[in-house]
């Protein structure tokens, strides 16, 4: 679809609100209005002259709308977005649950919200009338943000959490869209990563201890943590066990995610360094579904690795769903809720495929992404009731560019079993101290909303060839916070 820009500086929410439509967009900005063949046209003139016209399959669709003179671009494109919406969903019989919001973080907008005094049914007059978003995502996000107020209460300005970046695999899923590296092709490089990776943790242990920052979460993430062996696990462990002082610690999380690389020595290894909370993550419970994005191993494996587990003292599991994997559909997800269920654990979160893990969405016709919508959504909202019927909550939510019916990626947990990591960094209202490759700083300061980021290099042989700007880099945390103290 050629999205037209007239008259307008910013293309960016504009063109991905086409893209909850189309499985993709050609933006063309400045230009006039065609003559023939499928677009969408929005134009803003002067005096605050607002129109959008939208021709699709012969069919021919136009709105118009005048906002005050001197209105902020901002708000013109609001206006352009909701006659956008409204009339690609009457054209396409689309209409995304989430309205106009494009963000990844429409909690956050909930949260702001709230907090400059907006009753309840002021905020959901909000959201349904400016942002059209539906009342069911709006009893969502009111939802949520009511427990995540409850975390975030036990944030304080001096409080912080630890990332750790392990970014190996034992393969690469097909859909998956993170920084990780084969661990049998990364072999050679793995113990000088380790070694450069656990004197980063003791030089941010450092910087933390002199700014007096108090550690709340600690979370290993990747790529699987445990593609590597256990002797190099501990090795990291250690590093963070003798240089942040756990003594205010909430939660300390690995993700195993992948069943096929967890053992007894490897869990033994994560319960001795402290960890309360881990990830098995089987995506999908059905064999033809995990061969089909080349995940090596099985539903029954997912099983052994979750009893061992449990067997070994683990009273607090995340398991990772994707709704809309290829080969799978409504009646097999139906089947994966049924096997997790049988396990019982603590927390289950239920991502949307996106484009960007699938590039087959993208090559498929407009009657098969409609039919594949509609499927996807079916999936997502028996997971949504099935959970919450369980004595689940949902309690963070975020959405990722081109989720299938720009849908939401949506953790649940059983009563005081929310993950507060996840919390934080969907919130963005926690410094997060990081450490590995593409593993980014954000840090919290002046009690601002607003993060300041610090990038480590994003690929472990950047990573270990140019580490000791890596540390360079990371005392510019304390240089920031102490400048945010003077002011």
């Amino acid at each position: 679809m050629r999205l037209i820009l007239n008259g307008l500086s910013s293309v960016y929410e504009l063109e991905r609100l086409a893209g909850m439509f189309f499985p993709s967009v050609e933006v063309r900005s400045p230009g006039g209005q065609p003559d023939a063949g499928d677009f969408i046209f929005a134009s803003l003139e002067g005096g605050g002259a607002c129109s959008v016209v939208i021709s699709l399959g012969g069919e021919r669709l136009e709105a118009a709308q005048k906002v005050a003179k001197g209105t902020a671009e901002k708000q013109a494109v609001f206006a352009l977005a909701r006659m956008m919406f409204g009339l690609l969903s009457d054209l396409t019989g689309i209409r995304p649950r989430w309205g106009i919001l494009t963000g990844v973080r429409p909690v956050k907008l909930f949260h702001r919200a709230v907090e400059a005094g907006m009753g309840e049914d002021a905020v959901r007059r909000k959201f349904r009338e400016e942002y059209l978003v539906e009342d069911r995502m709006i009893d969502l996000a009111l939802g949520i943000q009511a427990v995540e107020a409850g975390i975030n209460a036990k944030n304080t300005p001096d409080s912080f959490s630890l990332y750790v970046s392990i970014p190996f695999c034992p393969s690469r899923c097909s859909y998956c869209s993170f920084i990780s590296h084969d661990v049998e092709r990364s072999k050679k490089l793995i113990p000088d990563y380790v070694r450069l990776l656990a004197e980063e943790i003791r030089s941010t242990g450092r910087i933390a201890k002199e700014l007096g920052l108090r550690l709340r979460c600690v979370y290993f993430g990747g790529g699987t943590p445990t593609a590597i062996p256990a002797e190099l696990m501990r090795v990291l462990f250690a590093a963070v066990g003798e240089s942040f002082d756990f003594a205010g610690l909430l939660e300390y999380t690995v993700e195993a995610g992948r069943p096929d690389t967890i053992d007894a020595e490897k869990l033994r290894a994560i319960r001795e360094a402290g960890a309360t909370r881990l990830s098995v993550n089987p995506q999908s419970m059905r064999d033809e579904v995990l061969r089909a994005v080349g995940r090596k191993h099985t539903a029954a494996d997912v099983e052994r690795a979750f009893s061992l587990a449990r067997g070994l003292g683990f009273d607090n599991i995340n398991m990772d769903l994707i709704a809309g994997l290829p080969m799978d559909d409504p009646d097999g997800f139906s089947r994966t809720l049924d096997r997790v269920f049988a396990l019982a654990p603590e927390n289950v979160t239920v991502h949307t495929l996106a484009k960007k893990r699938s590039s087959a969405l993208a090559a498929e016709s407009q009657s098969d992404v409609f039919e594949r919508r509609q499927q996807v959504s079916r999936m997502v909202d028996e997971a949504r009731e099935r959970l919450t019927g369980a004595g689940y909550r949902p309690y963070y939510l975020y959405r990722q560019k081109g989720s299938v019916d720009n849908l939401d990626n949506t953790g649940y947990a059983k009563p005081g079993r929310e993950g507060c990591y996840n919390v934080y960094i969907m919130d963005e209202t926690q410094t997060i101290l990081a450490a590995g490759a593409g593993a980014s700083t954000k840090l919290c300061l002046g009690g601002e909303r607003k993060l300041t980021r610090i990038f480590n290099y994003k690929y472990p042989y950047e990573y270990c060839s140019k580490f000791y700007e890596i540390l360079r880099r990371k005392e510019e945390v304390k240089r920031l916070y102490e400048a945010s103290r003077v002011l």
